[in-house]
This record gives structure tokens, C-alpha cells and sequence, in this order.
């Protein structure tokens, strides 16, 4: 559809919406009870992941699935390569149901087969962020509990030194290395069975811990359930079977659609937006390793790839990248994690005339289920996050007293759905805050709603920043600050960037008779913090930080000063 094309008719997607929850079995909504609560549900949906996976295998047979650096493998070889790990990983290392497993690494035909073994087995996946160093990797471990980690070469040596304190099953994919267990073509070849393990799976069993920075420090884990993630992936189904329906069969995702991955799967957009749900669209995929605009403009082209799903600043990079040539396979330029600016989602528009830029909201928690807007929706109404993905989640906009605002008015986004997640491991305190007794889940965002059901994100309460796409929490940063021998004080903040969103700033004050080199304080905290939680402003202040008469420090006040002040260091 280009852009130029006459807008929907609202009553065609109302009457295409009817059509499929009355007609079509697959979409037929029931009643379930979920923990205590009764949530609106696909009543003939998969049982569980698995089932799921069984279905894509058989729908779309040898059709391509995964491209790679010149490597491609088709839906049934995906789902036969996992089932056959599934018995490795269960006759060898004798991994069984419930039990976690983690996998550290980046984007790999490998990652996708290895989620998949584990899901098959019953068991628990819990994806670690590759980005993460040895301490971190080491904390979600611990957190986690997962003994049997399948790991790359660079994320295998930052474990290993944890080996025997941790009791870890260590498995190689992919790389050369010393040090493993197992390697992870080794199980393969060593398996022979390729289908599905015997294995009893509920619809409310967990199916993975997915982590996630907050405002208290160290990750959360997020405890996912098969359930949740297919409420999440069936809704976006309905979503697309309704857009064709009302455009006289034309679908958002192409005639032989097809996706790049571009972000990492350990977070739900890559894992969920795009890996589950091409899966069970019958969309292909080409992964990247890393992330480069020049190349990933030359992959589209090459597997003339009909969709892109990216954090905003990939979107803006992949405009300026294109050239005279463009993209022309491109349909859909989709993002995620973060707010677009407004003059991007227009620039998009205007660069590429027969893509259209879509945005999501979504988080962790709610398996990446929430809003979503396109087409003419979105261009009307840039700044917002669109509306609550039918037929299963609420949202509503609540004040401090837990009373919902009127529409316009300000409040915390709340969101009900059976995609909503289980609970914060090892955190019951945490988890009863977050969600309420009715199973609403309190998002921490700030938000707006107007008549017509579209809501906009204005701001956050919790102390966080979104860089990129990545949560950041404030608290993690100070903490690793404060280790420095020459600092008293110290506030972390976020510093508006056009391209990212949202960047990594700090103010410190030294202790007396000490001085703060801002670069060598810079690189200190580099050895231990991911790379993107590294500060890229930093303040030295010539006073003591300004406090509340709580004795916090004001930190409103403290960002506003900095960022009228050029920064001690800017990287």
C-alpha cells in the first residue's frame, strides 16, 4: 500500500474485527481463570509454546526461515534442529522441565534454535543480555538460578571464572573456545530424535525470565508464562488478519514477507516482535550481528525483506543510509523500545513512499503487548503510542489515589491482560507493587488517553533511562560511581539526544581534597558497566549537590542545572 492510498474506513475495521471474532475459530475470545482472576482469552489458542512451534513447522515446511552471513534454514529444519537439542539437553546434560537455562549470546541462528530446545523441554529460557560484563552476567546467573548456560566464545570467557562457584553446565554455540562442557553442534550431532519431547505443559507454566532494568538497582527478573506470550502473539496476529481483511487481502507483512533483525533477541522486541511472530506468520528473517545502517540497507535489498522493526534512532539512521536507491521491497517500518521524535515519523513518510512508518508500545512485563499505531493513525497523531491491541487488553490512565483520570488528563499507565507477566523473580514486594490484586499491571509511565482511545506516553515515574531502546536504571550507575575512591557525591540523569532518545548523564562532586578526572572516572566505570550504561555527560560540580528536605538529593533540580551547563565531558 503506498502512502498515497486512501485512508481505511473505520467501519471496514470494525466490520473486519466482527467478522473474525465471529467467524474464525482461531480468534474466538472465552474466559479463563488466570491466578485468581478472570481475563478475556483465544479460547482455541496453542496449550503452549511448543504446540505452537509444531504449527509453524507444519505450515510452513522447507519455506526459508533464518538467513545468516550466507546460512539459511527453513521452518521444520529450525523446529528439527531445536527438538533434536531438546533430547541432548535432557538425555545429556539431563536438563528437565522447570529447570533454567540461560543463554548469553548474540544474534545467532543458534539463539533461536536454543530459546526453542529449552521451551520444548518444559524447561525455563532465560536470555541474559550479551551486552552485559562478567558482574552482570554473573548477577542474572545467580538471580536466575540457571546451572546450564548454552554461551558464545566472548560471553563463555566472561563466565568461566564463575564455573565452579556457580556450579554451571557450560555449552559452546557457535564459536572456538576453551573451557566449555559441551559444544553446541556436538549435542546436536550427537541427537537423533527429531521431534518433540513427551512432555505435559500447562497454559499458565513459566516459560521464561526475561530481564529488565528498573528503578532499584540490579535487573529484574521478569517471569514470563506460555500463556502470556501467546496472548501477545496471537493478538498481534488478529491485528494483521484484520488490516488484510479490510484491504481487500493486500497484508501489511508483503507477499513473501520477510524481516531483518536488527536488535538484540534478548529483549522482547527481537525476541517477541520479531523472532516468535515471524514464526508464526510464515515471515522470514535475515539476522545481523551488529548493527550498521549501510549494511542493513544493503541486506534489505538483497533479500528484498518487506519489513523493519528497530528502535527509533535505527529507523532515522536506516532514512539517512538509503540513498537514491531506497529500499523498495520495504512495506513497514516499524519501531519499538522507545518514543519516536515527531519529525522522524514525517521524515519516513516523505523519504519512503511505499513504507509506512508504525510504532508499539509494550514492555516487558506484558510480554511487548500494549499499543500500536500505523497507517494514517500515525501520521496524524505522531506523539502517540496508538491504542490498546484488540480483542484482550485494557488500559486505563490512573492518578495517585487509584482513581482512573478523566480522558486528557495525566496518570500512570495501567494495563490488564493475560499477556501480563507472572511476577519479579525472588521479589514478592516488588511484584505486589506492580500488579494489583485485579491484575492490573502499574507500568511506572506516565500517560494520556484521549476520546478516541489513543494514548500518549508524556513521561515516566520511575528513576530510568531509555537509551536506545535500553532501560537503564539510575541507581545501578550510581552505585558503580560511588566505588570510585574520589566520590562523595553523585546524581545520574537522562540528557535529551535527537538520535537515541535518551543518553547517559552524571554529576559529581568530589571528596574533600580529592579532584575528579571526568575521562579516567569515564573508563573506571567502563570495566564493569555494560556499555551503554556508561555515562556520555558527565558534570564535576564545584559545589555539595542540592538536597530535599528529605535529605535526597533533588534531582529535578540537579538535571535541570547540568543541562544548562556545557558538560565537563561529552563522548
Amino acid at each position: 500500500m503506498s502512502r498515497d492510498a486512501a485512508p481505511l474506513d473505520p467501519a471496514k475495521l470494525a466490520a473486519a474485527a466482527f467478522k473474525l471474532l465471529t467467524e474464525d475459530p482461531k480468534f474466538k475470545v472465552g474466559e479463563a481463570q488466570i491466578r485468581g482472576n478472570t481475563y478475556r482469552v483465544f479460547e482455541n489458542a496453542p496449550p503452549n509454546l511448543p504446540a505452537l512451534f509444531t504449527v509453524g513447522a507444519m505450515m510452513n515446511g522447507e519455506k526459508e526461515f533464518l538467513y545468516y552471513e550466507g546460512e539459511r534454514m527453513s521452518f521444520a529444519e529450525t523446529w528439527r534442529r531445536a527438538c533434536r537439542l531438546a533430547h541432548a539437553l535432557r538425555e545429556e546434560l539431563g536438563v528437565g522441565q522447570g529447570d533454567h537455562v540461560a543463554l548469553a549470546m548474540r544474534n545467532y541462528p543458534e539463539w533461536c534454535v536454543s530459546y526453542m530446545a529449552v521451551i520444548a523441554l518444559g524447561a525455563v529460557v532465560v536470555p541474559l543480555n550479551a551486552w552485559w560484563k562478567a558482574d552482570e552476567l554473573k548477577f542474572g546467573l545467580e538471580d536466575s538460578g540457571a546451572k546450564t548456560v548454552i554461551a558464545d566464545g566472548r560471553r563463555l570467557e566472561y563466565i568461566l571464572p564463575y564455573k565452579e562457584e556457580l556450579g554451571l553446565t557450560l555449552v559452546l554455540a557457535r564459536d572456538e573456545g576453551a573451557g566449555a562442557d559441551h559444544t553446541y553442534d556436538a549435542l546436536l550431532e550427537g541427537a537423533s530424535e527429531d521431534v518433540p519431547p513427551s512432555v505435559e505443559i500447562a497454559p499458565d507454566d513459566d516459560f521464561c525470565i526475561v530481564y529488565t532494568s528498573g528503578s532499584t538497582g540490579n535487573p529484574k527478573g521478569v517471569v514470563l508464562t506460555h500463556r502470556s506470550c501467546i496472548s501477545t502473539l496471537m493478538s498481534w496476529g488478529f491485528i494483521a488478519t484484520v488490516l488484510k481483511e479490510a484491504r481487500g487481502g493486500v497484508s501489511m507483512f508483503g507477499d513473501d514477507p520477510g524481516v531483518l533483525l536488527a536488535v538484540p533477541l534478548f529483549h522482547v522486541t527481537g525476541s517477541h516482535s520479531i523472532f516468535l511472530l515471524s514464526y508464526l506468520v510464515g515471515r522470514r528473517i535475515a539476522m545481523m550481528y551488529r548493527w550498521d545502517p549501510a549494511a542493513a540497507v544493503a541486506l534489505i535489498n538483497q533479500e528484498k525483506l518487506t519489513n523493519f522493526v528497530g528502535v527509533p534512532s535505527q529507523s532515522f539512521e536506516l532514512m539517512q543510509a538509503a540513498g537514491e536507491g531506497g529500499m523498495p521491497s520495504l512495506l513497514d517500518i516499524g519501531s519499538g523500545g522507545a518514543k519516536r521524535p515527531a519529525e522522524h515519523v514525517k521524515k519516513l513518510a516523505e523519504t519512503f513512499k511505499q513504507a509506512r512508518p508504525s510504532s508499539g508500545y509494550g514492555l516487558s512485563e506484558t510480554n511487548a503487548l500494549g499499543c500500536v499505531i500505523s497507517l494514517d493513525d500515525y501520521q496524524k497523531r505522531p506523539d502517540s503510542t496508538g491504542r490498546p491491541v484488540p480483542p484482550l487488553t485494557d488500559i486505563k490512565i490512573m492518578n495517585d489515589d487509584g482513581v482512573e483520570c478523566p480522558r486528557g488528563t495525566v496518570g500512570e499507565v495501567w494495563i490488564r491482560s493475560p499477556a501480563n507477566f507472572r511476577g519479579y523473580l525472588n521479589l514478592p514486594d516488588d511484584t505486589a507493587r506492580a500488579l494489583t490484586p485485579e491484575g492490573w499491571f502499574r507500568t511506572g509511565d506516565l500517560g494520556r488517553m484521549d476520546g478516541e482511545d489513543f494514548l500518549y506516553i508524556v513521561d515516566r515515574i520511575k528513576d530510568l533511562i531509555i537509551r536506545g531502546g535500553e532501560n537503564i536504571s539510575c541507581l545501578e550507575v550510581e552505585n558503580r560511581v560511588y566505588q570510585h575512591e574520589a566520590v562523595a557525591e553523585a546524581s545520574v540523569f537522562s540528557v535529551p539526544d535527537e538520535v537515541l532518545g535518551e543518553r547517559v548523564g552524571l554529576v559529581v562532586y568530589p571528596k574533600d581534597g580529592a579532584r575528579i578526572d571526568a575521562q579516567a572516572l569515564r573508563a573506571f566505570l567502563a570495566e564493569d558497566l555494560a556499555a551503554f550504561k556508561v555515562p556520555e555527560r558527565i558534570w564535576v560540580s564545584p559545589g555539595a549537590l542540592p538536597r530535599l528536605g528529605t535529605a535526597k538529593f533533588d534531582k529535578i533540580t540537579i538535571r535541570k542545572t547540568a543541562l544548562q551547563h556545557k558538560p565537563t565531558l561529552s563522548v
